[in-house]
């Protein structure tokens, strides 16, 4: 290629792609039945960004990373950790109960849901934690309120910021500020949304390199640095080689969730319910095998932000909840395998948690109703694998409901204080007490 018409080329490119990154950067993104998203928005970014980052701004050997896997419409945690060897437990949900024989027993009269058998295992090497009745005061039956406060982390106080937007508020502002936390799947949640910045989310199925030929070559040749280059012409020379470094690293990971994905709406059109519920499936796993790629190959991402929705279970629960505790399990321990050889495997935790529990008693319909309280997960090689908490009791009720015994922020604060090396109290407004599962 010409060297005028290269250095003009890169010229505008390089202008061109900063002001489109400042201009993502002022953007708004919304997010239905949530907080008002916090001013600035998110921007989105893509997996070229993240790999530049991960070339020229690494994360740092030793540094922690958090991932969160929100579980979106209220888990039935009576049936995730499950008390079978009390009565109570029998008596209030007869038909929805799992028996002795059932649950895979962890100890204390309790048992994971018989669908949970990697999380078993991983228990059973002290790798996976259950803090039980985790909860706020007065708590709140809806949907969006209650995922509201866990996700800003101010009980009874509205704000416009999310809990790890605040964190993110006092990262040195730099360019790859916005890219230490990622929502993978394209909508930024509220909890990413701080009062300066805010993280980034990274939309799924987005890399189509140039097919091998005289185009990919002249693209290629872009990349190539030159004695004559200036400062500007160098950084989008630079940029232009590391997009096609990233994408033959992403393209992979992304052509393999698109490619799931068609096949589940295809699926879908066959058979309506069980494909359905496989679209379930291929979206976690396709967020955490993102996830898993990404540490892997070293992005300086902090924070990483999936999630999976259905389990809003008022009715035909047994059958639901299991078949997506499968789905969670399996796309969990797949990522656990997955960065457990890679660089920063022993630095990552991963956090599954919802916006409440269920009710104790089983209602009409082979279901449970909105409650309070319930347990919280935690994996990962940094995690002291066991239990954390009180279990609530089932006979001292609240109106029907369990009564939280561990503040969420606990959990946030000990995430904070030990993964992200943070003070909680400057995030969450109050110090809290730490939890001892990391």
């Amino acid at each position: 290629m010409d060297t005028v018409t290269r250095r003009r080329f890169l010229e505008l490119s390089g202008v061109m792609s900063t002001g489109a990154f400042a201009a993502a950067c002022s953007s708004s993104h919304g997010h239905p039945g949530s907080a008002p998203t916090p001013t600035p928005g998110g921007p989105t970014t893509s997996g070229a960004q993240l790999g530049a980052a991960a070339q020229h701004s690494p994360l740092t050997p030793g540094q922690g990373v958090v991932v969160l896997v929100t579980l979106y419409g209220g888990n039935d945690g009576l049936n995730t950790v499950i008390p079978y060897a009390d009565p109570a437990y029998h008596d209030a949900r007869p038909d929805l109960a799992y028996t002795a024989s059932d649950i895979l027993d962890l100890g204390d009269g309790l048992g994971f849901n018989p669908a949970m058998t990697g999380l078993h295992e991983l228990w059973q090497r002290k790798l996976c934690a259950v803090v039980r009745g985790v909860g706020y005061p007065q708590p709140n039956h809806s949907h969006f309120v209650s995922m509201d406060i866990w996700q800003t982390a101010t009980p009874g106080e509205p704000t416009g910021s999310g809990w790890l937007g605040r964190w993110l508020d006092a990262q040195p502002d730099d360019q790859i500020r916005a890219l230490k936390a990622i929502s993978v799947g394209g909508t930024l949640p509220p909890l990413l949304g701080g009062t300066k910045t805010a993280g980034s989310s990274l939309p799924i199925g987005q890399f189509r390199l140039p097919e091998p030929g005289p185009l990919d070559n002249g693209f290629m040749a872009l990349g190539q640095p030159s004695a004559q280059d200036s400062a500007l012409v160098a950084y989008a020379s630079r940029d232009v080689a590391d997009l096609f470094t990233v994408a033959k690293t992403f393209s992979p990971a992304l052509a393999s969730a698109s490619k799931a994905a068609g096949k589940t709406a295809g699926k879908a059109k066959a058979a309506a319910g069980g494909a359905a519920k496989a679209a379930k499936t291929s979206a976690l796993a396709q967020q955490l095998d993102i996830v898993a790629e990404c540490i892997n190959a070293s992005v300086p991402t902090r924070v990483y932000s999936v999630s999976l929705g259905g389990f809003d279970t008022h009715s035909a629960e047994k059958g639901t909840q299991s078949q997506l505790w499968g789905e969670v399990d399996k796309a969990v321990v797949d990522f656990q395998n997955a960065i457990a050889a890679g660089p920063h495997g022993k630095n990552v935790v991963t956090v599954l948690y919802t916006e409440f529990g269920r009710r104790v008693t089983a209602n009409a319909n082979e279901g449970t109703d909105h409650g309070t309280a319930g347990p919280v997960l935690v994996v990962g090689e940094p995690v002291n694998g066991g239990f954390y908490g009180e279990q609530p009791s089932l006979t001292d009720l609240d109106d029907g409901d369990l009564k939280f015994n561990t503040d969420f922020r606990s959990v946030y604060a000990t995430l904070l204080d030990k993964v992200l090396g943070a003070d909680p109290a400057q995030v969450l407004g109050q110090d809290q007490p730490r939890l001892a599962f990391l």
